[in-house]
């Protein structure tokens, strides 16, 4: 039988008075480990309030796919406090060495609380130190799961734009050749200097369209006409050429009075020359298209971290949101379709521009897995008196109404053990708590809502310098 020494040499029970003592450990049971042995498994009913007496221990469970790890020792406090809600261990506790323990039911605590007002006290106090350690860690944790999404998010982003860009200036270089082929086959013919000009002409009209607006069809009727004139003609491999000019746009009337009187050896290389300057003119607006997608997605991660700005400032919260989007575009895409319906005028807010991307990221990736990549993400913002609302609706299954009262609660999850943390909502609704606002929550199945709402920052107050 475990002894009142033993009990008062862990810290909280040191300076208790002896009934309060005998008392507790009436309540108690005495646990003796071998090493490796477990004393409580993840997803067990969570009934027991430990007390470390000999030995050492660890605590282990999955969040979110990761492995944490704690270590515990003799002297320590653990499991379920007065108070706690926690339903579940999310933990497996073993014991390291040979170990020692005691095992308090949280069936009693009830009993505890009115027995042992001290020990309460600092069991309460542990549990909030506890809590806020624990939620410190896993808001840590979701900064970096959200850092490294962002990362894959930028990678998949920039892939394609710069993959696209490497092809084109690796096909540039074989038209470079062909243009200088051509410009050789050239100087060796007698052409009048009024064709030299004309050719000139067209290659300037060529690089000046750049690439067509015509789309697909027109596009594919333009290019076949293009190639029965060539064929028309003479021109051998005609199809090489009426591609690229038509992407171009050169129109079947340009191309056939250029062509008219030229012998076919003169026809060939004039082509080669123009079909080369327009395979350049489309490949340069590649380059510049894919380039600036690549600038434009750079600038809005910049503007997703706050780059080189102050932590707090006016925040348009569209750009703001925006900038979220483009970062989350390979979780949305391509199951997922977004409608947007915001007001024409800026809204602005002062706030931590990188929090409310937090907070936008959090609400957007839990409608994306209720609908399971499927669906329709709405997207709203307008003013309602002082105060900016933007709203985020989906057609999921909806939140079920016996737990919706609990979804901003931290560690709350509907989630498997181990695959989320429970405190994205929670965040969230912290930040926006911070900034002055609050979170609204609307829920049938097909229709859930979300609306955020921040305190408006008025643009004509915000260059008015402080009274007083």
């Amino acid at each position: 039988m475990i002894s009142s020494i033993q009990l008062r040499s862990v810290p909280p029970f040191s300076d208790l008075p002896d009934d309060q003592i005998s008392w507790f450990l009436s309540c108690v049971e005495e646990v003796r480990l071998r090493p490796g042995e477990a004393f409580v498994r993840q997803g067990d009913p969570a009934d027991w309030m430990i007390i470390f007496l000999e030995g050492l221990f660890q605590w282990m469970g999955d969040f979110g796919g990761d492995t944490v790890s704690l270590p515990a020792q003799a002297g320590e406090v653990s499991g379920v406090f007065p108070f706690s809600r926690m339903k579940r261990f999310t933990v497996t506790g073993r014991a390291l060495t040979a170990g020692h323990l005691l095992k308090f039911p949280s069936a009693r605590h009830s009993e505890l609380i009115q027995k042992m007002p001290e020990l309460t006290t600092r069991l309460v106090a542990m549990m909030s130190d506890r809590i806020r350690e624990g939620t410190r860690i896993e808001q840590q944790r979701d900064r970096l799961i959200s850092l490294g999404k962002l990362s894959a998010g930028l990678a998949h982003g920039l892939n394609n734009p710069a993959s696209a860009a490497k092809r084109a200036s690796r096909q540039m270089q074989e038209s470079l050749a062909k243009l200088r082929r051509a410009n050789s086959a050239l100087w060796r013919l007698t052409l009048a200097d009024s064709r030299k000009i004309r050719i000139e002409q067209i290659e300037s009209l060529l690089l000046e369209s750049a690439v067509s607006s015509l789309d697909g069809l027109a596009l594919s009727d333009l290019e076949e006409k293009l190639e029965a004139i060539l064929r028309y003609h003479g021109i051998a491999d005609p199809w090489e050429f009426s591609g690229p000019l038509a992407r171009c746009g050169l129109n079947a009337e340009s191309l056939a009075s250029l062509l008219i009187n030229l012998d076919s050896d003169a026809a060939q290389s004039v082509m080669t020359r123009i079909a080369a300057s327009a395979e350049i003119a489309v490949l340069l607006s590649t380059i510049e298209n894919t380039t600036s997608r690549i600038s434009g997605l750079i600038q809005a991660v910049k503007q997703y971290t706050n780059m080189d700005r102050a932590p707090v400032q006016s925040v348009d919260v569209v750009r703001n949101l925006e900038a979220t989007l483009t970062t989350l575009n390979h979780i949305l895409q391509p199951g997922i379709s977004v409608q947007r319906d915001y007001q024409l005028v800026p809204l602005l807010v002062n706030a931590a521009a990188t929090e409310l991307n937090q907070v936008w990221t959090n609400i957007i990736e839990n409608a994306s897995e209720a609908m399971l990549g499927q669906g329709q993400l709405r997207l709203r913002t307008f003013r309602e008196d002082k105060y900016v609302v933007v709203e985020f609706g989906d057609d999921g299954p909806g939140i079920p109404p016996e737990i919706e009262p609990h979804i901003f609660d931290p560690f709350f999850t509907t989630k498997g053990v181990g695959e989320g943390t429970g405190l994205g909502l929670n965040t969230a609704m912290t930040i926006v708590r911070k900034h002055g606002g609050n979170i609204q929550v609307n829920s049938k199945p097909g229709d859930t809502r979300f609306q955020v709402w921040l305190p408006w920052a008025d643009p004509l107050e915000l260059g008015k310098p402080n009274s007083g």
